[in-house]
């Protein structure tokens, strides 16, 4: 895992769970998640428990994963996205034409991204790319 520039995992990763009040606000990865050492992780993320997070994985600046969140792929996450638990982001598509090609998606900034939501990359018949934009609600 890469991390940002502040270069550190923030509290949780030396004293364990936060409580309900801190867990939003403060950053750094909850012992119970799982980073790749691939994946490239930006400044004052936080990555609540029981999250995981694959190797091609690029995440912003400040965004907030709150709980058991699957993020793998080609799957870059732009700034200050707060994702809610069982979001599964970067799974391959659900398309029967999908052959394991490389595919990407990419989300922009300040979206959120509500439980239990899917997104995937696109299929090369369709281009090879999910591209979402900017400021969206996903439920």
């Amino acid at each position: 895992m890469k991390l940002g520039q502040s270069g550190k995992l923030g509290q949780m990763g030396k004293l364990g769970a936060m409580n309900e009040s801190e867990d939003t606000q403060a950053a750094g990865i909850h012992p119970s998640s799982i980073v790749h050492k691939g994946a490239v992780i930006g400044k004052d993320v936080y990555i609540g428990p029981y999250c995981i997070v694959g190797e091609h994985v690029k995440i912003g600046d400040g965004c907030r994963l709150r709980s058991h969140i699957s993020i793998e792929g080609h799957t870059e996450i732009g700034s200050g996205n707060e994702i809610f638990p069982f979001a599964s982001i970067g799974a391959p598509p659900q398309d029967l034409k999908y052959r394991g090609e490389p595919t990407q998606l990419v989300i922009g900034s300040d979206n959120l991204i509500r439980e239990c939501v899917t997104l995937q990359p696109g299929t090369v018949q369709g281009g090879g790319i999910t591209r979402i934009g900017n400021k969206n609600l996903f439920m």
